[in-house]
């Protein structure tokens, strides 16, 4: 399974001293980024295909606390995904350093081709990397984003 071990900084805590919301969504998408980058996908690729990846609704469900400067292990796993991976359902889930649960992170979102503004295919290579991605024990289908010409 990817996972990245982090840690939970100064600006990722709240007024109650434990991890604000939006620092674990913050750390899924870093942990996004860096599996990207790691399978040929740097940002400057993006550019040049014209593409990105858009979030089109996040979900976070909270278990334990994560306090100021503890070591966290973010995974990622695909949820669900169309067969021409035009749209996903990522999963992250988040640990303390003593196993414990922290968050859970779903992401659905798609490839948004930067020019006509509508989610798209990705190319192949960026749809291997995507499924060579671990499936969660939920992973569903979905139905693919591209409406057919008639």
């Amino acid at each position: 399974m990817y996972t990245k071990t982090l840690y939970a900084g100064w600006a990722d805590m709240d007024f109650n001293s434990h991890m604000k919301n939006t620092a674990y969504l913050d750390k899924a998408a870093d942990v996004r980024q860096m599996f990207l980058m790691e399978n040929g996908f740097p940002v400057e690729e993006f550019s040049r295909l014209r593409i990105g990846p858009v979030v089109k609704k996040d979900e976070v469900e909270y278990f334990k606390e994560v306090g100021l400067q503890q070591k966290i292990t973010v995974t990622y796993e695909l949820a669900g995904h169309a067969p021409d991976g035009s749209r996903f359902l990522l999963r992250h889930e988040i640990f303390r350093l003593d196993g414990q649960l922290s968050a859970r992170v779903t992401s659905a979102g798609g490839w948004l081709d930067l020019a006509a503004r509508k989610l798209i295919a990705p190319p192949p290579a960026l749809l291997a990397a995507m499924n060579s991605l671990e499936k969660t024990s939920d992973f569903v289908v979905l139905p693919s984003s591209i409406k057919a010409r008639v």
